[in-house]
C-alpha cells in the first residue's frame, strides 16, 4: 500500500467533484490525498503582449489552490500535496497513478462533451493503469448519495476475479455500508418456445444456477469481511443494464476490466462503457488478472 489517492484536476467543476470524493475516500484510508494539474505549457506568443493582458495569462496553481482551499474546508485534518506537471496530462496522470493506491477523475457524463473528457483522458487512462481508478461526475458527491446504504458491484461469473472482489469489499467495510454483488445472466436459448416467448421452467432453472454460482464465488469473500452485508442479486438480462438496474441508490458502482498487460490492444468493454457513461454514481475501475 502507497497510503496515496491522487485526483487529477482540470479546473472544471467535475474535477472539483473529484476532488472532494477523493477526499473522503483518502480520510477514511487515512492517507494523503494528492492534487495533481498537468498541463502543455502554450508555445511563446510571437509579439508581445500588451499592457494589461499578462493578467490574463493561464495560472496552474489557481486550479489546484481552488481545489485545495475546498478540501482543506470539508476535511481539515486531511494531509494535502499539490503537485503541478508542465507536461501532457495523460503521461503525467499516468506516472501519478503508478504510484497511488487509487486515482480520482472528473467526468462529464453523456454527450459530445463525454466524449471528448472520457476518451481522451479517462477511458484511455482506464487502460493504461494497473491500479483502480474510479471517475466522478459533478454533483455526484451530494450528502444524499454519500449516505448511501450501499455500493455495488458487477460480478460477471466468466473469470477469476480476486482483485475486483478483494476492492469491492474493503470499500464496503470502509465505509462501513452493505455491499450489493450483481450478475447478469442471458437466458439460454433454450429458454426460449418457438413463438419467442419465455419458458418460466427453464428461466426458473437458469436464474437458480446463477443464483448458487454467485453465491459460491462471494462466500470465501463473506468469510474474510464477516462484518459486511452481503445482498446478492442475479438478474436475468444482458450484464451491462443487469448491473444499471441493480445500481439504484448506491454511492458507488465498482467494475471490473481484464489488465492484460500490453500484449493486446487496450479494450474497455461494453459493460464499463455503460457504467460510465450511464450510472448514476461514481464509477470505480478496478483492473484484475
Amino acid at each position: 500500500m502507497k497510503d496515496l489517492v491522487t485526483v487529477g484536476l482540470d479546473g472544471t467543476l467535475q474535477s472539483l467533484s473529484a476532488a472532494l470524493w477523493a477526499a473522503r475516500e483518502a480520510e477514511l484510508r487515512q492517507a494523503r490525498l494528492r492534487l495533481l494539474h498537468a498541463w502543455i505549457p502554450p508555445a511563446p506568443e510571437p509579439t508581445r503582449a500588451a499592457p494589461g493582458e499578462a493578467a490574463q495569462d493561464y495560472r496552474p496553481d489557481r486550479i489546484t489552490d481552488e481545489a485545495r482551499a475546498v478540501v482543506v474546508s470539508s476535511h481539515p485534518g486531511l494531509p494535502v500535496d499539490v503537485s503541478l506537471v508542465p507536461g501532457d496530462p495523460l503521461d503525467a496522470l499516468a506516472k501519478a497513478a503508478e504510484q497511488s493506491d487509487l486515482l480520482v477523475l472528473g467526468s462529464r457524463g453523456l454527450g459530445a462533451a463525454a466524449r471528448f473528457t472520457l476518451g481522451e483522458i479517462g477511458l484511455e487512462l482506464v487502460t493504461r493503469t494497473a491500479v483502480p481508478t474510479v471517475l466522478v461526475r459533478a454533483q455526484q458527491d451530494t450528502p444524499a448519495r454519500i449516505g448511501s446504504s450501499s455500493v455495488a458491484v458487477g460480478v460477471s461469473l466468466h473469470a477469476a476475479c480476486d482483485g475486483l472482489l478483494a476492492f469491492a469489499f474493503e470499500t464496503a467495510a470502509r465505509r462501513a455500508v452493505a455491499l450489493r454483488a450483481v450478475h447478469g445472466r442471458r437466458l439460454c436459448a433454450y429458454a426460449y418456445n418457438r413463438g419467442g416467448g419465455v419458458d418460466r421452467t427453464a428461466a426458473e432453472e437458469s436464474l437458480q444456477i446463477a443464483r448458487h454460482e454467485l453465491a459460491a464465488v462471494l462466500r470465501p469473500w463473506r468469510g474474510k469481511f464477516p462484518n459486511v452485508r452481503v445482498d446478492e442479486q442475479v438478474i436475468l438480462e444482458s450484464p451491462a443494464p443487469a448491473l444499471l438496474h441493480g445500481t439504484a441508490n448506491a454511492e458507488l458502482l465498482i467494475v471490473g476490466r481484464r489488465h492484460r498487460g500490453h500484449l493486446l490492444p487496450p479494450r474497455i468493454g461494453h459493460v464499463v462503457q455503460a457504467a460510465v457513461h450511464h450510472a448514476p454514481c461514481p464509477v470505480a475501475i478496478v483492473p484484475y488478472d
